[in-house]
């Protein structure tokens, strides 16, 4: 009896291994690592290498590292800001600097006090010089009553002077340095008294009430020579001045008091 059901074909297939992606990558990777595998032997030699440069590593470190030490030592031994008294070690830059910055200030004291006493000196030179060229006004608390050049019967010629009135007994200094000339009473101008000035100059101090100087006497500018008085021809006390250029006439006084810096 004949079965009406298909039949079916029985296929027997030898199945395979499925291929798993990237499997044999890793296994590649595996047995490729594994072909990289030191033997003892290489790593013997690898450790001999790593020793060798560690040793050159480590003994270049030490020389720095002593290197190091020694300049720290010494830094610390001669210019060691904070412990170097501490630790009795001199600080040879600061001690130097400090030894010559005080030499510095003594050579510069001595300068200065040397030069103060040369300008001292120059002053005191040039202070002399002016005084004994310096001109002054012959008396204080005056009026002038009389210039020269001027007509009146008390004269007998023109006026030949400049005339400061004022108390009797009042002092009476040189204008300018010079020596005494002659001293005495002189008719019409009474007590009078002639300084020669250095240029030859006459310098003549009429109607004096006393004479305070002698014949060759060296006067300063602003020496007392004599006071104030009514002696000779006059009308009240005062000093009568005149002014003879090299001994010779009497020229206007106030112009030449005026050209050596005095105004009557």
């Amino acid at each position: 009896m004949s079965s009406s059901a298909p039949k079916r074909r029985l296929d027997v297939r030898q199945e395979t291994p499925q291929r798993t992606p990237g499997k044999r990558t890793a296994q590649r990777r595996k047995t490729r690592k594994r072909s990289f595998t030191p033997t003892p032997a290489m790593a013997g030699a690898f450790i001999l290498v790593l020793a060798a440069f560690g040793s050159t590593l480590l003994g270049n470190h030490d020389g720095d590292s002593l290197a190091n030490d020694k300049y720290q030592t010494i830094s610390q031994s001669y210019v060691g800001p904070d412990d170097a008294a501490a630790n009795g070690k001199v600080d040879i830059s600061r001690s130097f600097d400090r030894e010559l910055t005080t030499k510095q200030i003594k050579v510069q004291a001595q300068q200065v006090l040397t030069a103060q006493a040369d300008l001292k000196k120059k002053v005191t030179a040039q202070s002399a010089l002016l005084k004994k060229n310096q001109w002054v006004v012959p008396v204080t608390g005056y009026h002038l009553t009389a210039r020269f050049g001027q007509r009146s019967g008390l004269w007998a010629t023109i006026h030949t002077g400049l005339d400061f009135a004022g108390p009797s007994g009042s002092t009476i200094v040189s204008v300018a340095a010079g020596v005494v000339k002659s001293t005495g009473y002189e008719g019409a101008y009474g007590n009078r008294t002639i300084i020669t000035l250095r240029d030859g100059t006459d310098i003549w101090y009429c109607h004096q009430s006393r004479i305070a100087v002698s014949v060759g006497q060296a006067v300063g500018p602003g020496d007392v020579i004599g006071y104030t008085g009514s002696t000779g021809n006059v009308t009240g006390p005062h000093l009568h001045l005149e002014v003879h250029p090299g001994g010779g006439a009497a020229v206007d006084p106030e112009p030449v008091l005026r050209q050596h810096g005095v105004n009557p």
